[in-house]
């Protein structure tokens, strides 16, 4: 008998486990790249009519370039999806990405965001389908099924979003649920939809595991808060993509408003996550300028740690009590905040503790990569404070303050529970300079810097979206 032949067999079995294993959802049943090709792939004609109404923006003549010929017949796919690449998110990964994308599904359902926005998309792409799915049901039904994944960071998804939004707010068309890629440094909206904190490192086979879970997952919902300025006539430098100038914007009435001059800028945006001010804002302006500058230190999440936590340092957050700049006191210094609660009419002003140096208005249980500073509060202290149990599709932001950078150290390794602060439905900040003649500010990671006078207020209001996004929970079992 030969020898060789059970080894041989052995290193065949493993071989096959190996394979398997690389091939397998978390439920370990294994996704082949034709099948799921089949299930994600659109007919071409709807493929080359969207790509047409994008390019032309001419929706009309793309819907009838591509329509179908009497007597033709398509058929829809399982679970039809776009995919939108952030190329410069976290480690760079978007261009193998894109590629290994374009492998598993057409090419014309993978839009770089440096080529194709997302509101472009919107604009013309979805109303170019829309428009063939009145005589066709191949297209009626491609688009009832259509989903989107967005691979990018927490920024990059909430732009998506925001685009996406207005599918219900301008034209009451139901909007496409949303599943995540994580290719940013912090992942929170993908941690929070379990869709993971990091690009996996066995990329190549998990994306094939990410997409069938984007087509087969639950669908749920996610708080959305828009955010509105009104400060003295002055631009805010570097800002946000997702930060827009209006015309004018109202602040809610029933609270008394500070000074206003006669000449004032007014913006608006929208976030998902959270919104702070203070020293993490100020950090990460700073970790962001480099990263603009020196875009070749920022490789992956782990040098934008290192360089984060070096910021964190350099910026005076652990050392503020031996320095005398005002820049580094408290902020109730600069700062007054107004909340209403659920069901309240009425402004309630709340205090800032003065050892508080940044204040975060959190929409998720996650923050800063993972993070849970709000904590899992017992029912006791929930009752004696007028808290609920914090909840992403609840209605409320979570108000909470970090201190010193040491205090933040020990919020963020889990150890203690951040400064308890408030839970609101509505909130409003209210600015007013001195010494100090910036605030820094940010949104879902976007940092600015924000301009504050002496003689003039400027305020920030915050207030719930009617409409909630729809999310993919990527969690699923097969």
């Amino acid at each position: 008998m030969d020898s060789s032949a059970p080894e041989a067999s052995r290193r065949t079995a493993r071989a096959s486990l190996v394979e398997s294993v690389r091939d397998c959802t978390l439920a370990g049943v294994r996704i082949s790249k034709e099948e799921l090709r089949r299930k994600l792939t659109m007919p071409e004609y709807l493929r080359l009519a969207v790509t047409d109404a994008i390019e032309s923006k001419d929706i009309d003549g793309a819907a009838d370039r591509h329509r179908l010929s009497a007597g033709e017949s398509a058929e829809s796919p399982e679970f039809p999806l776009v995919v939108f690449i952030n190329r410069n998110s976290g480690g760079r990964h978007g261009p193998k990405l894109k590629a290994r994308l374009q492998d598993l599904m057409a090419k014309e359902q993978v839009f770089d965001l440096q080529c194709v926005e997302p509101d472009q998309f919107v604009e013309y792409g979805l109303r170019c389908l829309e428009k063939l799915a009145l005589g066709d049901l191949c297209a009626k039904q491609t688009r009832e099924k259509l989903r989107v994944v967005v691979a990018g960071g927490d920024g990059t998804v909430g732009w998506v979003l925001g685009c996406l939004g207005e599918l219900h707010v301008q034209r009451r068309e139901p909007v496409p649920p949303t599943a995540v890629i994580p290719l940013g440094t912090g992942n929170d909206l993908s941690r929070s939809f379990g869709w993971g904190g990091s690009f996996p490192f066995n990329w190549k086979s998990a994306i094939k595991n990410t997409l069938d879970r984007a087509g087969r997952g639950q669908e749920c919902h996610l708080d959305s808060w828009n955010i509105s300025i009104s400060m003295p006539a002055k631009e805010i430098v570097h800002r946000p993509h997702c930060l827009k100038p209006v015309k004018e914007c109202y602040l809610d009435q029933g609270l008394e408003i500070g000074v206003l001059p006669e000449k004032v800028s007014y913006y608006k945006g929208v976030f998902y996550n959270y919104f702070s001010i203070g020293m993490d804002a100020q950090v990460a302006y700073g970790f962001h300028n480099l990263r603009e500058k020196k875009p070749h230190l920022a490789k992956g999440p782990v040098s934008n740690k290192l360089i984060y936590s070096g910021y964190t340092c350099a910026q005076g957050w652990f050392f503020a009590p031996c320095m005398s700049d005002p820049k580094l006191r408290g902020l109730n210094n600069i700062l007054k905040m107004f909340i209403k609660k659920t069901n309240c009419s009425n402004w309630e002003e709340v205090s800032i503790p003065p050892s508080v140096r940044s204040i975060v208005a959190l929409n998720l249980n996650n923050y800063a990569s993972g993070r849970n500073p709000w904590g899992k509060l017992k029912p006791d202290y929930l009752e004696k404070r007028g808290f609920r149990q914090a909840r992403v599709d609840d209605g409320l932001l979570e108000i909470f303050g970090l201190k010193q950078g040491w205090h933040a150290s020990f919020v963020m390794a889990d150890l203690i529970s951040a400064k308890h602060i408030a839970q609101a439905a509505m909130i409003r900040f209210e600015f007013r300079g001195g010494e100090r003649k910036e605030a820094y500010l940010q949104m879902d990671g976007e940092p600015w810097k924000q301009p504050i006078v002496e003689d003039y207020s400027a305020f920030v209001e915050i207030k719930g979206v009617p409409f909630r996004s729809v999310m993919i929970n990527g969690t699923v079992s097969s």
